[in-house]
Parts: structure tokens; sequence; C-alpha cells
């Protein structure tokens, strides 16, 4: 048996989500490639690791980490076990399909992709089923293929790539701005017409993660901070409740529930954003991803059965 077997000598390269910035890197590494903290300074030691190309080695095991800085490890091997777990029994709609990519449609209350090698239930368990050529793409281990991500209550279209090159490019599309998503949002309160807004948001705490409005330029939050855009329309009203249209620019941790709680309207049954006084009586937060649209790539998700529901309930349509 060679030295290699069940492991992945892919090197590995990854973008620090917003909820990771502000982590140490030997703690980053410990947790996305699933080996103790002694096993990545042992990486940092032997030259292997690179934060936007900079060389790092062990004296910078303390460094803290930005969000969106591209983290690369040469010669990791990754053992076999860090692979999704394949459940094909896992019920999955693809939306659609073209070279090297699938839209997949995510129920509410399932996660993209696993945390832990023996987690299941998630969108990426169905996928590698289904489609095994994907384990190794992106970033490979348990985030193979993913292109983006939706918070576990939000449900929508989701991006996954099989092949590198499309990971590559739908990537650098997102990290463009160049990514049309309309998300329909059920808010508290009655907003009219349509507008736009831009404000900093920061991570203010990582484990269970939130996010803030900033004064812009000013310190004090505990992590990455970013300028978040979207536009949004109101579509219908109740007497307690809007569902609106929303397009974000950008793409940041919980940038549509925050930016729309800041506005006095936040997403009807969101725990962590809408207050203690939210009497909508809705199951989860209601945010839909409705449609992507990147280059060839066009996919819509119908409303979900409890979406039609509160919409029904709480407006007119």
């Amino acid at each position: 048996m060679s030295a290699d077997s069940g492991a992945d000598r892919r090197a590995h390269s990854f973008v620090v989500d917003a909820g990771e910035a502000g982590a140490r890197i030997d703690v980053l590494l410990a947790a996305r490639l699933g080996i103790g903290r002694a096993a990545a300074r042992a990486l940092l030691e032997s030259g292997a690791v690179r934060v936007d190309e900079r060389r790092l080695g062990l004296r910078h095991k303390g460094v803290c980490v930005a969000s969106g800085s591209r983290v690369e490890v040469v010669g990791f091997a990754e053992p076999a076990a860090r692979r999704a777990r394949p459940q094909g029994d896992l019920p999955l709609l693809v939306l659609a399909r073209g070279q090297g990519w699938l839209a997949v449609d995510k129920p509410p209350g399932q996660p993209v992709h696993p945390l832990l090698p023996d987690e299941g239930g998630t969108l990426l368990n169905a996928l590698v089923a289904r489609h095994p050529e994907l384990h190794g793409v992106g970033e490979g281990g348990l985030r193979s293929g993913v292109v983006h991500r939706l918070d576990v209550d939000t449900s929508g279209v989701v991006l996954f790539a099989i092949e590198q090159a499309a990971w590559q490019r739908l990537r650098g599309a997102f990290r463009a701005h160049r990514v049309d998503k309309l998300y329909r949002a059920l808010v508290r309160g009655r907003l009219a017409g349509e507008g736009a807004v831009e404000v900093e948001l920061a991570v203010v705490r990582h484990r269970p993660a939130r996010v803030a409005v900033v004064e812009r330029g000013r310190g004090g939050a505990a992590g990455a901070r970013q300028l978040a855009g979207l536009r949004w329309r109101a579509v219908a009203h109740g007497p307690a409740a809007t569902l609106l249209e929303v397009r974000p620019r950008t793409g940041f941790l919980h940038q549509i529930r925050a930016t729309l709680a800041h506005l006095g309207h936040p997403v009807c049954g969101d725990p962590v954003y809408g207050g203690p006084d939210d009497a909508s009586g809705v199951p989860r937060q209601m945010l839909h991803a409705t449609r992507v649209a990147v280059d060839e790539v066009l996919a819509e998700s119908p409303e979900p059965a409890d979406f039609a529901a509160a919409r029904a309930r709480l407006v007119a349509w």
C-alpha cells in the first residue's frame, strides 16, 4: 500500500469566511483540515502555509486572519475521512445544470455542507452520492464543490461545481459582484416603494455568528467588516408585514437579515435580528433565495410550502 493510500494530495486553497475572521491561523488550519493544533503548527513550521501569497512560519501561529484572505496549504495529505459521507437516500432537487456546475434547491433547515466528517443530512452529502467526482473540487474536503452558501434556515438556490475550472470561474464571478441574486423576504412592518442602502457590517460575535452595522472607518468590531449594499422593492403588504424582493450587490455573513433589521424591518421569524417581540408566528426566518444568474447560469427556486403559507397569511398577494 502506498504512503498516499486513503489520502488526497491535492494542494488545498480556501478563502476565509466572514465568520472565521479574527481566528488564529493555527486554529483555523486545525478546523478546516480536520487535524490537531500540533499538526497545524507543524505545517506552519515546514513552510507549507501561505496567506495572501505570504509564506508563514511557526512564529506566525498566532496571526489572526482576515475575511477574504486566501489560505494555501501545499503538500498536505487530506485523510479520506474528511470526505463528506455519501447519502443517496437524501432527496435532491436539481434546478439547472451546465458544464461543470449544478444549481440545487435547498430546503429550509438543511445545511449546505457538513462541518464534521460524520455529519449527514446536508446538500453535499446528497450530491456526493450522485456526483462523487466533485470531491476535491474548490476548497475540497467537507466543502468540496461549494460555490456559495445560504444560512441553514434560508431556503432557495445554491450553486455547486463538479469541475475545478467551473468552480474557479463561478467563485471569481461572486468575488467580482457579477452575480445577480434575487431573494424574497417577509419582513415586519410596512415598507413601501423601493430603495437602496449601503452600510458597513462587522462580525461582532463568532459562535453563534452575529453581525452588526457599525460606523464607517471606526474600530471596535470583533472580526471582519465590509461595506455591504443591497436594493429592495416592496411587492405586497399586510397589516403587520411586507413582502420584499431583495437584490444584494455584495456578499457578507447575514447581510440581508442584518441590513433589514437596521432599517427597522427585520425578517419575520429571525431569532437573531428580530428581537423577542416577533408576533408573526412563522416557523423560521422567512428568507428565500429565488434566483441566481451569471453568464450562462440561470436557476430559479419556487417558494417552499412554509414560505408560501406565511405569505398568504401575512400579506395580500
